[in-house]
């Protein structure tokens, strides 16, 4: 079996997309979900995996479901 991973440019590229399609600003998501902004932008840059928890602050603060970022992952892969 060959080794499966989650690229970590997929995940930022997600959230990225979600962000933007809320119209909101690195500074603003950042302050909602509670999490420095240069951590944010680190996660979006894919220099950094988010953990469940900080995935669960980004999804509230999007105002959507984690589902929902899952499946704009997914749909990347």
């Amino acid at each position: 079996m060959s080794e499966i991973y989650l690229d970590s440019k997929i995940v930022g590229e997600a959230i990225v997309h979600c962000r933007k399609a809320k119209d909101l600003s690195q500074e603003v998501l950042s302050g909602l979900a509670d999490i420095g902004r240069t951590h944010l932008s680190a996660i979006e840059r894919g220099e950094r995996k988010p953990t469940l928890e900080t995935l669960y602050r980004i999804s509230l603060a999007l105002d959507m479901s984690m589902s929902d970022i899952v499946k704009e992952i997914e749909k990347r892969l």
